[in-house]
């Protein structure tokens, strides 16, 4: 899988202390973006799925965030990777251009897969209209946070 960077010890990147993973490829092109160089999937390093899971397990203490890019854009890999880090216990928050509908709708079960194993959807496109400095967790108002440990069970398709 294409990786752009892994930070660690984010704090602004979902709740507590956390691992973040940048993916390479995104199909959204949002203006304003805060990466553009994610969008192109060529961009990054190619990891393989035992190389992120290993540089997260090494940081014990913290939890983990996908972001990018676009980590749908790379969903079979990246649900690997979720997978793993799911089994050692790590909470796993998820941004993304896509919104819940989307995914759970979608044609991949890689990425209906994938929600199964995060705990946490930002959902939507950024949108520089509807940009807000004062939201924790977004950057545009059109942006959802969403629990995805209350929505199974109710929705049959992830």
């Amino acid at each position: 899988m294409r990786v752009m960077n892994i930070i660690h010890d984010s704090v602004v990147d979902g709740e507590g202390l956390r691992t973040v993973i940048f993916f390479a490829g995104c199909p959204h092109f949002c203006k304003g973006c805060h990466n553009p160089r994610s969008w192109n999937i060529h961009n990054g390093t190619e990891m393989p799925v035992e190389d992120v899971v290993a540089e997260v397990a090494g940081n014990p203490l913290t939890d983990v965030t996908f972001s990018g890019g676009e980590p749908f854009f790379q969903a079979q890999e990246v649900c690997e990777v979720a997978k793993r880090l799911k089994a050692l216990g790590k909470n796993i928050w998820v941004y993304s251009g896509y919104t819940f509908e989307q995914l759970i709708a979608s044609d991949d079960p890689c990425k209906r897969e994938l929600l199964r194993y995060c705990d946490v959807l930002v959902d939507g496109p950024f949108l520089l209209a509807e940009r807000d400095l004062t939201l924790s967790f977004r950057g545009s108002r059109n942006q959802r946070i969403i629990d995805l440990t209350t929505k199974r069970g109710m929705e049959r398709s992830f």
